[in-house]
């Protein structure tokens, strides 16, 4: 099974692609979506579902594991991120791809055993995991590479697209 994790962010997405076989898992690409803070929102967004479009097409991944709601301090960062969310949720649909929301404590604590994890703890135990070389890079991309870990998990336990 492939799994491909995205972190959102209105100024880096993060994305991991992961397959699955068995208790063995393989990176099959991960990086990030940079984009730039002087062009137009609508246009990031634009810009991150052409990327995801493309990384769906080379890949094919069964499920596109994206992070659950958390809460934010300023509030026009949270408009922003559930932007993405939204935008990263409709090119899976429109393609076919099926998402699942994991919280970030459950996807810390499928990874390192423990759901309040640093990003740094979270980006060792991938690199172990996935037996890469070097942590992955940037931070973003260690996460969505956690996030499409923890979705292979869940789908050994049958719970792939299951409600929460």
């Amino acid at each position: 099974m492939i799994a491909l994790g995205v972190d959102s962010g209105s100024r880096c997405t993060g994305y991991g692609v992961v397959e699955g076989r068995g208790p063995a898992h393989r990176a099959l690409a991960f990086g990030a979506v940079r984009l730039s803070p002087d062009l137009p929102h609508s246009e990031r967004l634009a810009l991150i579902g052409e990327r995801l479009r493309a990384l769906i097409g080379e890949f094919h991944p069964e499920v596109l594991a994206l992070e659950g709601v958390f809460m934010a301090e300023n509030a026009q960062s949270a408009l922003k991120l559930g932007q993405v969310r939204g935008a990263v949720m409709l090119t899976a649909a429109q393609v076919g791809v099926p998402v699942l929301e994991i919280s970030p404590a459950e996807v810390k604590a499928a990874v390192t055993g423990y759901g309040r994890a640093e990003k740094v703890q979270v980006q060792k135990m991938v690199q172990a995991i996935l037996g890469l070389p070097k942590p992955p890079t940037p931070l973003d991309a260690s996460d969505a590479l956690a996030l499409a870990i923890c979705a292979l998990a869940r789908s050994r336990l049958g719970s792939v697209g299951a409600p929460r």
